[in-house]
């Protein structure tokens, strides 16, 4: 076992170790990750294309050397001469495992497709985008007054719109004489001027009136997933949204890992930057299509995202970031070339608004969340929490708003656990366990009934029941704690201490079985002691943070919750509570916003105006930094019982009973319970 090699999976996290020359495909096979194959592994289909990782891995304890995997073979030198494999991928079934390795799954190469639950919400927004289209007629040339055709077109701009200062990029005056003349000295003109701009700047021309459709990507890019909306920029409808994973996962799957890898792989951070950029790119090419527009018709994006994706987005070393006093290399929005940031899908002259950052930990996604949500108008304490691998919280009212990060980790996207996945077809998203039988019943995405229900099985059969996602695990774990089967200290009991054969030995630990598909091949689908644990890592950061921003407004209680975020259309407010996830308040008092930080980027991208508002708004949100306050430690401890050791839930307790139970004694679980009481 000592010679055997660990094989870590991104963005599933699963690992296992292997014997020397196992392949990887064999290996993603015995470990349930979602690595396709059609053509029996013999180098044919091209489904099983893999990324392999190189360099340190703090946040998996592994540093990766370049002979990871086998050499480059035959068989892949075949198919990259035929058909062409992209820079850095290796054939699943073909490349062997000769040391511990990270190996990303590409989305194109995962039989189930992650679902990005980030669609675009509905909300009016006053149209005044800072790019149009202007239809013009421009005086011909003259022997007698010899002026350029450009001078022409500016002053024709002038006298039939009003628009002095217009500047054109070199290839739009390589275009302008052909486009005048085949147009008879009529032209359509897509002219841009942000919100900072002196002058208009030229996008594109062409010849006599077209009636042109202009698009414009508002983009959502998280540590974990990025979610795109393409919209008109002539009404604000969504035309489509889409979304990926974020591929920097197989660096580090929440942002101090991903700091770390940079510090400790010299060009680490570049790498990253390549990656992200790559994906975009690619994600402007699905959303055009699926939109069945030219992504050559995109001529604006805003972007909203945390401080570490900002960084390395524009392609700035995080190293900063990793350290107090947490700089910043640049904090204000900024308004660049789509090419200057490997963007070539969009139109050759697209421009990228990116909205500004509050400071250190709190990023653009915060503003634009603020920017949607507007807590600084509110007559009521209001607390919004964008809920993630990091988290985001605004806490206030129209007197005043503080914002701060919490470092809640991936757990709640269904990493860092034992049966966990990412969001996709055959993962379970909702559990209910039966307080007296101790039965559980679940549903899982793609599929409508739920478990005992009639047509489940039939239709589970095109998916299977592959694992379980972050809503679910939530909503498992909560379940738990109602019906006895986890203590206040979130020990997991005994089958005798709980009176079901489903809390079997795990370990020196129990788990809880939620299915066990082994019957028929599957997977079987338990929460551990371990799963336990990363929940109550996860809400207790958040949970500190909220209590954090209070304390510094001195109140006890806030009077609205909003959950934004993919978590936020997902998470049962019932269940988010019970955890301890969110403060107490009535249960019609928590309202979900869905991707706020996309509505904010929708908002910036069609309203220049909203732009000007919301550099102002960052200004007056007072940042409150949870890594060197004392409290947060406080509260974080306080905040791993289940759903509170401190905090009450008056409200809570009007709609649930929670039983009370005690698994400190006898066994392992005793000794986890001691442990965790130092702790």
């Amino acid at each position: 076992m000592t010679d055997d090699a660990l094989v870590i999976f991104t963005p599933s996290g699963k690992r296992g170790r292997f014997a020397i020359g196992t392949p990887v495909l064999t290996a993603a096979r015995q470990l349930g990750v979602d690595l396709d194959s059609v053509c029996g592994g013999r180098g044919i289909c091209s489904k099983c294309q893999i990324t392999p990782g190189y360099g340190e891995f703090p946040k998996h304890g592994v540093t990766v050397a370049e002979g990871a995997l086998s050499e480059w073979n035959a068989v892949e030198d075949r198919y990259n001469r035929i058909r062409g494999l992209a820079a850095g991928r290796r054939l699943g079934c073909q490349a062997k495992v000769m040391g511990d390795v990270v190996i990303d799954v590409p989305p194109e190469s995962q039989v189930h497709k992650q679902v990005i639950r980030k669609s675009a919400a509905e909300r009016h927004i006053d149209m005044d985008p800072a790019t149009r289209a202007l239809y013009v007629e421009v005086q011909e040339p003259d022997m007698e007054e010899p002026t350029g055709d450009f001078e022409r077109l500016k002053r024709a701009l002038a006298a039939q719109w009003q628009i002095e200062g217009v500047e054109a990029d070199l290839s739009v005056l390589r275009r302008l004489q052909p486009v005048l003349r085949k147009g008879e000295w009529k032209a359509t003109v897509v002219l841009h001027r942000g919100n900072h701009d002196a002058a208009h700047r030229i996008l594109d021309i062409f010849p006599g009136y077209h009636d042109l459709p202009l698009y414009g990507l508002a983009v959502d890019l998280g540590s974990t997933t990025i979610a795109a909306h393409l919209c008109s920029l002539t009404d604000g409808r969504v035309l489509a949204s889409s979304g990926l994973m974020n591929p920097q996962i197989r660096f580090g799957e929440d942002l101090m890992s991903r700091v770390s890898y940079a510090m400790m792989n010299p060009g680490g951070d570049v790498e990253m930057t390549r990656a992200v950029r790559e994906a975009i790119d690619h994600l402007s090419r699905t959303i055009a299509q699926e939109a069945g527009i030219a992504a050559s018709a995109i001529y604006e994006m805003a972007i909203v995202f945390n401080p570490v994706m900002h960084h390395l987005f524009l392609g700035v070393d995080p190293v900063e970031l990793g350290q107090a006093p947490f700089a910043l290399a640049t904090s204000d929005s900024l308004s660049l070339d789509a090419r200057d940031l490997d963007l070539t899908s969009l139109n050759r002259n697209a421009r990228v608004y990116v909205l500004p950052c509050i400071a250190g930990h709190v990023g653009a996604d915060c503003a634009a969340v603020a920017l949607a949500e507007e807590p600084q108008k509110s007559k009521d304490m209001v607390l919004i929490v964008d809920v993630g691998t990091n988290a985001e919280l605004l806490c206030g009212n129209e007197a005043r708003v503080l914002a701060c990060s919490s470092p809640t980790g991936p757990a709640f996207e269904g990493a860092q656990i034992s049966s966990g996945q990412r969001a996709a077809p055959g993962a379970i998203e909702r559990v209910q366990i039966d307080p007296v039988t101790k039965e559980p019943r679940f549903r899982i995405i793609g599929v409508e009934p739920w478990s005992d229900e009639p047509g489940f099985a039939d239709a589970a059969q095109k998916t299977g029941i592959t694992g379980i996602c972050g809503s679910g695990i939530i909503e498992a774990v909560a379940e738990m704690r109602m019906a006895g089967l986890v203590d206040p200290g979130g020990l997991v009991g005994g089958s005798e201490q709980t009176g079901t054969a489903r809390c079997e030995p795990h370990g020196r630990t129990f788990s809880y079985l939620i299915h066990d598909g082994t019957a028929t091949g599957g997977p079987r689908i338990t929460v551990t002691q371990g799963d336990i644990r990363a929940i109550q890592l996860a809400k207790s950061a958040l949970y500190a943070g909220a209590r954090l921003l209070m304390d510094e407004l001195g109140v006890d209680k806030v009077d609205r919750v909003v959950l934004a975020g993919a978590f936020g259309a997902h998470i049962s407010a019932k269940h988010a509570m019970v955890l301890g996830m969110i403060p107490d308040v009535p249960l019609d008092r928590v309202f979900s916003a869905g991707n706020a930080a996309g509505t904010g980027a929708r908002i910036a991208l069609l309203n220049r105006a909203a732009r000007d508002g919301i550099e102002r708004t960052v200004h007056d949100i007072h940042k409150v930094e949870t890594a060197i306050e004392p409290r947060f430690q406080e509260h974080f401890v306080n905040a791993n019982a289940i759903p509170h050791a401190v905090d009450t839930f008056p409200e809570l307790s009007k709609i649930v009973t929670l039983p009370d139970v005690s698994f400190n004694t006898g066994g392992s679980g005793g000794e986890g319970g001691r442990r965790r009481r130092r702790g």
